[in-house]
Parts: structure tokens; C-alpha cells; sequence
């Protein structure tokens, strides 16, 4: 067993002509200088999370979002189901069991356009490129946790919704069983476009870096531009529609699509939308990687 070496703070004195041994401390700074670590993505994993569910707009946005898509799509089947049996509507009754998802999409873009802009807001932003400097890594952090909390609130919601709606549906004789073509695809489909909407919604917010413009330009691409997109003439008009974000991804979030408007192939379109939304997220951090924070 070696003794462990001991280092003299005395001052020399004066007249001696070289210190001894043990006045001289050599550092190998490979070996005792700690150097800084890099956190693994583990890490700054579970930091996004901790600071996903410590923001107080989280909840609210997730019960917005199964209150909108749930409850009205309960309610219009509900006013709306003597109408359907009848044949009234014009619509395949197919159609009304995911209504509210236009209506809960909102919230997932919202959603998504704060898990960044928030922390622009408050300056955080600063102290997560600090503690994580590759930039890279927080993204996929942030697009990791929100694209499983958005496909599991998108589920669940879709889940009630069909519960709900097809009570009333089944009372007029026009009910769907979810063995009926569509229907499971459907539900596991508003998980999955709704979490496209997010990550979508956080690129776009990477790249404006403000809430109100960033969920401005995400509604007005999603919600309005496919709409006007469908008044275009000809054909190249109807392909622009079909292709633009809403429109492509979500059609696999429906069991049957309404009338009046062409869309892709469910998992057609979903594969043209999540390709949009990476391109999109690819874009955005480049961008954040080489602007200042």
C-alpha cells in the first residue's frame, strides 16, 4: 500500500538554490482538471419533459384539446343523427364520428408552437443551448416528447369521441362497429396527425421564434390555404389542395371523408404529410443551429 504523497505550501526560503520535490505540483489536465460533459439525450429527454408538464398551458391545451374533439363531435352526432338515418344530410353518418378533430387540431398546433416560443419569450431559451450546446439534440428532445403526449391525447380523444358519437348513431340504426372499414384507422390516425401538427407547429416556431405570428402562419397553412386551395381551377388546383399539410395528413384521421373536397388515400397522404413536417423540422434546425439563441 503506497503513501499517499503530500505537497509543501511553505514559501522557499531565501538563498536556496532550487525547491525540493515535494514543493512541486505537477496537473495532468487529462487526468485532474474535471473537463465539461456533455449530457446524453437521456438527459435532456427528461429535462424537456420536466419542463413539458411544469407549464401551466400544457394542461390546459391537452383538456382543450379532448374537450373540443370529444365533446362536439358527442354533440353533433347527437344532433344530427335523426337527419343522417334519414338521409337528410347528404353525408355518410362514417363522417361525423371524428367531426371534432377540426376543432382539436387547434390545439395541437398551439401546443406546439409553445414548447418553443415560451422559452423565446422568458429567455430560457439561453439556458437550455447552454446546458445542451448541441442544438440538435433539444429539438429532437422537444419533438420526442410532444409527438407521444399529442398521439396519445389524439387517441384517447378520437376514442371518446367514437364512444360518444356512435351512442346517438346507434339509437337511429346508423351506428358503426370499430370492425367496420376505417374506423380503428381512424382512431389511431387522429394520434398520428395530431402529433404531425405538433411537430409541425414547433417548426414553424423555431423558425418565427413569436406565438402569435407562428400560430398565425400554422393555422392559415393548416386550416385556411387548404380550404381556398380547393377553389383553384383545373387539375394542377386540385393537386395543390390534396397535397397541402391538412388536407394530406388528415385524411387518415377520418373514417370517412365529407363531401365536396378531394383528398389522397388515408395512408397516402399521411406519408405526403410527414414528409412535409421532416423537411419542414430539417429546415428549422439548421436555422436554430446557426442564428444566435
Amino acid at each position: 500500500m503506497s503513501a499517499t504523497p503530500t505537497v509543501s505550501t511553505a514559501p522557499a526560503r531565501p538563498g536556496t538554490g532550487s525547491s525540493s520535490a515535494a514543493d512541486v505540483v505537477r496537473l495532468d489536465p487529462n487526468r485532474h482538471v474535471p473537463g465539461v460533459r456533455q449530457p446524453g439525450f437521456a438527459q435532456v429527454l427528461h429535462a424537456e419533459w420536466v419542463k413539458f408538464w411544469t407549464v401551466r398551458s400544457t394542461r390546459w391545451s391537452l383538456g382543450l384539446l379532448f374537450l373540443l374533439g370529444a365533446g362536439l363531435t358527442t354533440l353533433v352526432c347527437w344532433a344530427a343523427a335523426s337527419d343522417l338515418a334519414a338521409g337528410d344530410t347528404g353525408e355518410a353518418p362514417a363522417a361525423f364520428l371524428t367531426w371534432g378533430l377540426l376543432f382539436s387540431q387547434l390545439t395541437a398546433l398551439a401546443l406546439g408552437t409553445l414548447v418553443v416560443t415560451s422559452e423565446y419569450g422568458t429567455g430560457m431559451i439561453r439556458a437550455t443551448v447552454t446546458a445542451v450546446p448541441r442544438r440538435g439534440r433539444v429539438v429532437a428532445a422537444k419533438a420526442v416528447v410532444l409527438t407521444v403526449v399529442l398521439f396519445v391525447a389524439g387517441v384517447v380523444t378520437a376514442v371518446a369521441g367514437y364512444l360518444g358519437g356512435n351512442w346517438f348513431l346507434d339509437r337511429e340504426g346508423v351506428g358503426l362497429a370499430l370492425s367496420d372499414d376505417g374506423v380503428l384507422r381512424a382512431l389511431l390516425g387522429n394520434g398520428l396527425y395530431l402529433a404531425g401538427l405538433g411537430v409541425f407547429a414547433l417548426a414553424t416556431g423555431l423558425l418565427i421564434r413569436h406565438t402569435a405570428a407562428a400560430l398565425t402562419v400554422g393555422m392559415a397553412l393548416v386550416l385556411v390555404v387548404g380550404n381556398v386551395a380547393y377553389a383553384l381551377p383545373g387539375t394542377w388546383g386540385e393537386w395543390v389542395a390534396k397535397l397541402l399539410p391538412g388536407n394530406a395528413g388528415g385524411a387518415v384521421a377520418q373514417v370517412a371523408p365529407f363531401n365536396g373536397g378531394a383528398v389522397l388515400a388515408p395512408w397516402t397522404g399521411f406519408g405526403v404529410f410527414a414528409a412535409e413536417v421532416a423537411a419542414l423540422l430539417l429546415v428549422a434546425v439548421l436555422v436554430f443551429r446557426r442564428r444566435d439563441a
